[in-house]
C-alpha cells in the first residue's frame, strides 16, 4: 500500500526574492571588523562620554555630595583635577525631569571676575552665567530645566534649558586678593528644586584611570552611554554609527573581541601620547585649546578635554594652554630646570581682561605634586619680581634655579614628570587669534 505525499511546489517568483533580499539582508547586518581609522573615532569620541560619566560616578561618591546641593570648595583646595587656586570654587551636579526644576540663585557681583559655568553630560558648555555673557541677567535666579519641562516658573526666574535630564556646574569667583570677601560671595551662590525629579542612574562602566584607560571593556555598554544624554555635536550620529558598528563587532564573539582588543593596544598608548600636543593648535610647544567648551565637530579635542582637565569653559570666559614637552620637544622632567621667560612687550596680563595663570601638575593624574612651600601656581596677583628690562621669568625645578628670583620659582618633584596649564582668563582679541601664546619653556643648566 501506497501514502500518496505531498508534492514539492516549486518556488515561486516572490518567494525565490523574498528569500534573496533576507539573505543579503543577513549579510549586510553581520558584523564587520572595523579598520583602524574607524576603530580610532569610534574609541575617541566614545571615551569622552565615560570621562564624564567616571567623573559623576567619582564625584557622587563624596561625602555630602548628592544633586540638585552645591558643593562649597575650601580655599586652597587642590583635591581634583588640575585645580584652580585663583578662584573660591563651587561645584554641583543637577537633576530633574519634566515635573521639576533646580533653582540656582546667583548673588550680585562686581568689581571682581566671576561666572557660573553649567555643561552637559559630553563636557559641553550650556551657559555662562556672568555680566559678560548675560549683561540683561548677570545675576538672580535660573531655572534648569530638562527638554521637556512641563514646570511652570515664577516670573522673575530666568529657564535655562538643558540638552539632557543631568547638567554640572563651576562657580568661580575670583579671589583677587580678597580671599574673605570672595568666600562670603561663593557662600551667596544657593540651590533649591521644584518638585521631586526621578534621577536615572549613571551608566554602567568598567573603572578606569587616565594611566590605565579602559579598553575593549568601553563598547560593553555603548548603548546605555549613547542614550544617556544627548549629543549636540553635528556629527554625533556618523560618529554613534561607528560605535554601533564596533560594538556589534566586539558582541559577536570572542575572536572579534580580541581583535579589537590587539588594535587597541596601539591606539590608546597614540592617544594619550597625542592629547596635549595634536588635538589643537601648537605654537611654542603649548597646546591652544581654542575649541574648548564647544567643540563643534571635534570631538577629539572634546575627548582630550575632558581627560586631561575635564570641564573645560570657552575661548570668550578663557583659553587654556596645555604644555607637556620643552622647547626642544622633550617631555618635562621634575629632575631638570626650566625657565619661561616673557619679553616685556609679551607679558600676559596685557592679554587678558581678568586674570592669568599658570600651575604645574602631575602627569597622567593632571593633579598638583605636594611640596614644602605648598606652591602650586602663580598668577596676576602673585609677587613676581621683574627682569630690569621688564620682562618676566618663571622658573620651574626641583630647587631654586640660578639667575631667577626665588619668589619666581615652581617647584617640580625629583624623577617625576608634570606637565604645565597656563590660563588665560577673559583673554583678548590677540589670544584668541593665536597671536600670542606663552613663552617656551627652556631648559637651562
Amino acid at each position: 500500500m501506497f501514502v500518496a505525499l505531498n508534492p514539492i511546489k516549486p518556488l515561486t517568483l516572490v518567494t525565490a526574492v523574498a528569500l534573496s533580499l533576507t539573505s543579503a539582508a543577513g549579510a549586510l547586518a553581520a558584523p564587520v571588523a572595523p579598520n583602524s581609522e574607524t576603530l580610532t573615532d569610534a574609541y575617541v569620541y566614545l571615551l569622552g562620554r565615560a570621562l564624564v560619566v567616571r567623573q559623576e560616578v567619582g564625584d557622587l561618591k563624596e561625602k555630602g555630595v548628592r544633586f540638585n546641593t552645591i558643593k562649597y570648595n575650601p580655599l586652597g583646595s587642590a583635591d581634583f583635577v588640575n585645580p584652580n587656586f585663583d578662584v573660591a570654587y563651587l561645584e554641583a551636579w543637577f537633576a530633574v525631569d519634566e515635573h521639576s526644576a533646580a533653582i540656582l540663585e546667583v548673588p550680585d557681583i562686581e568689581g571682581r571676575y566671576y561666572t557660573a559655568q553649567i555643561l552637559d553630560e559630553w563636557g559641553e558648555v550650556i551657559a555662562n552665567i556672568n555680566e559678560r555673557t548675560m549683561p540683561s541677567k548677570p545675576f538672580g535666579k535660573f531655572a534648569l530645566v530638562s527638554p521637556n519641562s512641563k514646570v511652570k516658573l515664577p516670573k522673575d526666574v530666568m529657564p535655562i534649558i538643558l540638552h539632557s535630564n543631568k547638567a554640572k556646574m563651576l562657580g568661580r569667583v575670583e579671589l583677587k586678593g580678597d580671599p574673605q570677601g570672595a568666600e562670603k560671595l561663593q557662600h551667596a551662590f544657593k540651590v533649591s528644586v521644584i518638585g521631586k525629579p526621578k534621577i536615572a542612574k549613571p551608566p554602567v562602566l568598567a573603572a578606569f584611570d587616565n594611566k590605565s584607560l579602559i579598553g575593549v571593556d568601553l563598547f560593553d555598554n555603548a548603548n546605555g552611554l549613547l542614550a544617556s544624554a544627548l549629543d549636540v555635536a553635528p556629527n554625533a550620529a556618523e560618529l554613534q554609527a561607528k560605535v554601533h558598528a564596533v560594538a556589534n563587532y566586539v558582541s559577536s564573539g570572542k575572536d572579534a573581541r580580541a581583535a579589537v582588543t590587539d588594535q587597541l593596544k596601539t591606539i590608546v598608548p597614540k592617544f594619550q601620547e597625542d592629547v596635549l600636543t595634536k588635538t589643537a593648535p601648537y605654537k611654542n610647544h603649548w597646546l591652544r585649546g581654542a575649541f574648548g567648551g564647544n567643540y563643534g565637530t571635534k570631538f577629539e579635542q572634546r575627548t582630550a578635554a575632558n581627560y586631561a582637565g575635564i570641564w573645560a569653559n570657552n575661548p570668550a570666559e578663557a583659553i587654556y594652554f596645555p604644555a607637556s614637552r620643552d622647547s626642544n620637544e622633550k617631555l618635562l622632567d621634575g629632575s631638570k630646570n626650566y625657565v619661561i621667560h616673557f619679553p616685556a612687550d609679551a607679558l600676559p596680563e596685557k592679554v587678558v581682561d581678568a586674570y592669568w595663570s599658570v600651575i604645574l601638575v602631575s602627569v597622567p593624574d593632571y593633579r598638583v605634586i605636594p611640596n614644602d612651600l605648598k606652591r602650586y601656581n602663580f598668577n596676576s596677583y602673585s609677587d613676581l619680581k621683574k627682569e630690569p628690562d621688564g620682562s618676566l621669568k618663571i622658573a620651574i625645578g626641583p630647587k631654586p634655579v640660578a639667575g631667577v628670583a626665588e619668589s619666581n620659582w615652581l617647584p617640580s618633584a625629583q624623577g617625576k614628570p608634570f606637565s604645565l596649564t597656563f590660563r588665560t582668563y577673559v583673554p583678548k582679541d590677540v589670544v584668541k587669534r593665536c597671536e600670542w601664546t606663552p613663552a617656551p619653556v627652556t631648559e637651562v643648566n
